[in-house]
């Protein structure tokens, strides 16, 4: 990423624990850091359980960090004191949640599920305002402006994620954490959901974290891409160099189940098996992230950094 580019968003050293002082210590993110450039799309993969929504609930706050520093546009997150510097980070950063159904409440109106966050940041000066506001954010979602006095149960998992998207810009954010946005929904709708928040990102400038777990279409719509398992980030670098040169075992272990539409390949084709004893860190030899090849991070030893930069030259250029 050119160093022209604003950093909008750095994560250092992010630690969320749970269960801390107890027997059953869960340690969900572990020292996790990366930085997010304005007007780009971040992607943050893994498996299940790897730590990726936990990332990002962190990052809003909602959990509370066990340690770390997270900076939003110049501004450290855990220093904000005041309920008006709170505020006015609230409205700044939206959070697209993964259960479209479950994120929006069942007894409240199209209508006033949008307007929350117009209601709670005072954005419109009387109801006329705010039901034009509503109506031009439900269109610019792909929904009818009629849609506004029904309930969330009339509509289809794509419909109410879009009404979780209308929700999340009704109050003109810098910054969307999409949650799995696609995963509970059928396949046909998946890639219309996903090119609407591309059009939205350039429509709008927005900058995105993306958390999913199907790397094909992490691709599609990320600039660069974070792996992430069992509450570590392993690799980072552009979409491309981590789908087509993946460096870590587990990085290469994930792309190697994604399916391809030809039988013929996956017939021959063999899965890497990943092994994550790998992982367990030396006291004398600790891991971090080392640039490999430019733009391309590596979690690993110092011993490490031969194998990967070995690696990184087989691919050549």
């Amino acid at each position: 990423m050119s160093e022209k580019k604003k950093k909008l968003l750095e994560v250092k050293h992010l630690k969320q624990y749970f269960n801390v002082g107890k027997s059953d210590l869960v340690k969900a993110v572990d020292d996790v850091s990366f930085d997010i450039y304005e007007g780009e799309t971040f992607g943050l993969v893994g498996e299940s359980g790897s730590g990726k929504t936990t990332t990002g609930r962190s990052i809003i706050h909602l959990y509370e960090p066990t340690d770390g520093e997270i900076i939003f546009d110049g501004r450290d997150i855990n220093k904000l004191k005041t309920k008006q510097e709170k505020h006015a980070f609230r409205r700044e950063m939206q959070m697209i949640f993964q259960d479209p159904y479950a994120s929006l409440n069942p007894r409240m109106k199209i209508k006033d599920i949008v307007a929350e966050g117009i209601d709670i940041h005072h954005l419109a000066k009387n109801d006329a305002e705010r039901s034009k506001m509503v109506e031009d954010l439900l269109e610019i979602v792909g929904l009818n402006k009629d849609h506004s006095s029904r309930y969330p149960h009339e509509f289809s998992g794509g419909q109410r994620q879009r009404i979780g998207i209308a929700r999340a810009l009704a109050v003109q954010p810098k910054f969307i954490i999409a949650d799995e946005p696609i995963s509970a929904l059928d396949v046909s709708i998946q890639a219309q959901v996903v090119n609407l928040l591309k059009d939205l990102q350039k429509e709008q400038g927005l900058t995105y974290l993306f958390i999913a777990h199907d790397l094909s279409m992490v691709k599609y719509i990320s600039d660069r891409i974070g792996v992430m398992h069992y509450g570590k980030l392993l690799e980072v670098g552009t979409s491309d160099d981590v789908y087509t040169k993946p460096l870590h075992d587990y990085t290469a272990s994930l792309i190697s189940a994604v399916p391809v539409p030809d039988p013929e390949f996956e017939r021959n084709r063999k899965q890497i098996v990943y092994d994550p004893a790998q992982e367990t860190d030396d006291a004398n030899k600790p891991r971090k992230m080392h640039e490999i090849t430019p733009g391309h991070f590596v979690r690993c030893s110092e011993d490490e950094i031969a194998k990967y930069k070995k690696r990184a030259a087989s691919y050549g250029e």
